[in-house]
């Protein structure tokens, strides 16, 4: 792995952020992503069977879970409250601006715009899995509680979306802000997630060693099967671009960047946290969900454009974390700290 040197003044040169770009986009997570999107515009069927993909999904959680689970019991749990504070801080803010974005700069209705701040809002837990596999390939430590942030990040941020439903669209949604809670938590993210950063703190050492082969070793190659997957579905809703309009897109490409720059300094000057901690608290805040946030909005914001949505969520934002993105907040940590 290629060195990222410091120039004298202590600024990260251009050519550091470059290479580091390119060994992300050459990556082979990255490739099979792409390798997903041209099979679908040659015509070709690949798919990974739905129960695959089930347990290759089951797979990453846990092994995000536990892996940090190691990690957190090695290390001490001061920080966990201030990154705690940061994640919500964030995960609320961002349907509100969001909104009022699209609303009042995009001239979207209010279920649309309240639809897109929720999924902006929510976080992606495969952008979370890249993120963990970038920090890993250049040898970056981060605090072990860092993958519970997406659970405390994302139900501010569904809580404060469907608040703005039941005040700006004048209907009771049909999820209760106590529902919300015991669904986020005993759903199969958070479930896994959590559960698995316990087994792994409990566990500690000796549960490494026994479950490190193939929860942590073998990690990369699940991510790059899954993100194969995840290319033929981005690639089946290309031709969505064609009308999401120029703002949309706009707002998928630029609201990223700035979440992440606000959730990085954020972490790093108020929660303390290491550069690693900081890049995913970043990570978080710059995805967008498309896999909790649809259901919610499908279920309470029926009259929301699935069309937008997921456009923005899946084929706009996704693609950009997956590829600039990491790199880019990764660095932007580093000249934070």
């Amino acid at each position: 792995m290629t060195n990222y040197m410091l120039s004298t003044c202590g600024t990260i040169t251009r050519m550091d952020t470059l290479e580091l770009i390119r060994i992300n986009l050459f990556s082979p997570m990255v490739l099979a992503f792409l390798l997903g999107i041209i099979a679908v515009l040659v015509g070709n069927d690949l798919r990974i069977p739905p129960q695959v993909y089930s347990i290759i999904s089951i797979y990453l959680l846990l092994a995000i879970g536990l892996k940090g689970g190691f990690d957190l019991a090695k290390s001490p749990l001061g920080d966990f409250w201030g990154a705690a504070a940061v994640a919500i801080i964030v995960g609320g803010l961002i349907p509100l601006w969001s909104y009022a974005i699209l609303r009042y700069w995009g001239g979207y209705d209010p279920p649309n715009a309240i639809a897109l701040g929720i999924h902006y809002g929510a976080v992606s837990a495969v952008t979370l899995s890249a993120c963990i596999t970038f920090l890993n390939e250049v040898g970056q430590s981060f605090e072990g509680f860092m993958p519970t942030m997406y659970v405390i990040m994302e139900l501010p941020a569904v809580a404060v979306g469907l608040t703005l439903a039941n005040g700006q669209l004048k209907q009771n949604t049909s999820t209760t802000l106590p529902e919300l809670l015991q669904s986020a938590l005993t759903g199969k993210s958070f479930l896994l997630l959590g559960g698995g950063v316990i087994i792994g703190y409990v566990s500690g050492d000796t549960g490494a060693s026994q479950v490190s082969p193939f929860f942590v070793d073998l990690f990369p190659g699940f991510l790059t099967l899954f993100l194969l997957e995840m290319g033929t579905l981005v690639g089946h809703r290309l031709s969505d671009l064609r009308h999401a309009g120029w703002f949309l897109i706009g707002f998928g490409l630029v609201m990223p960047f700035l979440h992440a720059a606000l959730a990085i300094i954020l972490s790093t000057y108020l929660a303390g946290l290491s550069i690693g901690g900081a890049m995913i608290m970043g990570t978080l805040a710059a995805s967008a969900s498309y896999i909790t946030a649809p259901a919610v909005v499908g279920t309470n914001i029926p009259s929301a454009n699935p069309g937008y949505y997921l456009t923005a969520a899946l084929v706009i934002t996704f693609p950009l974390n997956l590829t600039i993105g990491l790199p880019v907040y990764f660095e932007f940590a580093k000249w934070i700290a």
